[in-house]
């Protein structure tokens, strides 16, 4: 046993190690960990994982989920580890510092660690922009992202949009949400072209962006009207704006053999009266 900095390293079995249940990553790639194996296998673990006791002097891992899982799968008898003089609240937080620092987590996983923190152990938003050395506001950003209902997360995750473009789906009514993913995904909005796309009348959003401002006016194209994805961004403000007038409707756009086949449901409420200005 050693000590650096008053703190021991320890080289425990991998199964001596326990997993909090609050740990920030919940699952990882399995090619992923098995990669990270081979090269445990080949290299050993340079960096050693962050522990901590408990009450009943069992070993609880604060970092480094990735190593441990690997070093199982690796077959490895020793892992080299650090022992922290931490209690729970004081682990929580390291662990999300090193999550968040070091692992490839998503925005997501981000957000659902820190409102797991926040709910807790009490920490407010002060200390956890502090200890993540980012401001207040983004902290904010990435907790408004709980509000994206799951199965829209895990298709926001699979196009790889930005976080930022999360953060727009999110200030939505969760009944626009759908419709407005499904633009920017078929259409590969930019992240500017979304802000566009939000500020549209008719669009209900929580914090909505200002009007652009352009410094000239753009030339009308004579080809507009064959524009698909100016047709289909048009398409999308118009089903919002029904929907924010109180008629259901639905959207399934479907490519197949070079074209593109939206079909639309709209609910059949004749006492409904719409109005399209700014569309």
């Amino acid at each position: 046993m050693h000590t650096v900095d008053s703190k021991k390293i320890l080289l425990l079995s991998p199964y001596e190690i326990s997993v909090d249940r609050d740990i920030a990553r919940k699952s990882v790639d399995g090619y992923e960990l098995h990669s990270l194996a081979a090269s445990l296998r080949s290299n050993g673990i340079i960096e050693p994982l962050c522990v901590r006791k408990d009450g009943k002097d069992k070993f609880i891992l604060i970092s480094g989920y990735r190593r441990l899982q690997a070093a199982r799968i690796a077959g490895m008898r020793r892992v080299p580890c650090v022992l922290h003089r931490l209690d729970e609240r004081q682990a929580a937080l390291f662990s999300l510092v090193s999550n968040l620092n070091r692992e490839n987590l998503d925005c997501f996983t981000q957000a659902e660690a820190i409102d797991r923190l926040i709910g807790a152990y009490k920490i407010d938003l002060c200390e956890i922009s502090q200890k993540l050395g980012i401001g207040g506001a983004a902290v904010e950003r990435k907790l408004s992202l709980l509000k994206i209902p799951k199965e829209l997360r895990g298709i926001i995750l699979s196009a790889n949009l930005s976080e930022a473009h999360a953060a727009l789906i999110a200030s939505l009514d969760k009944k626009d949400m759908p419709i407005v993913l499904e633009a920017v995904i078929s259409e590969n909005l930019s992240l500017k072209q979304t802000k566009e796309l939000l500020s549209s009348p008719g669009v209900s959003n929580e914090q909505k962006e200002p009007e652009p401002e352009f410094e000239k006016a753009q030339p009308i194209r004579k080809s507009a009207i064959g524009d698909v994805k100016m047709f289909s961004n048009s398409l999308a403000k118009l089903l919002l704006t029904m929907q924010n007038s109180g008629i259901k409707t639905n959207l399934v756009r479907k490519e197949t053999n070079g074209f593109i086949e939206y079909r639309i449901k709209i609910e059949n409420r004749p006492e409904k009266q719409l109005s399209f200005s700014g569309i």
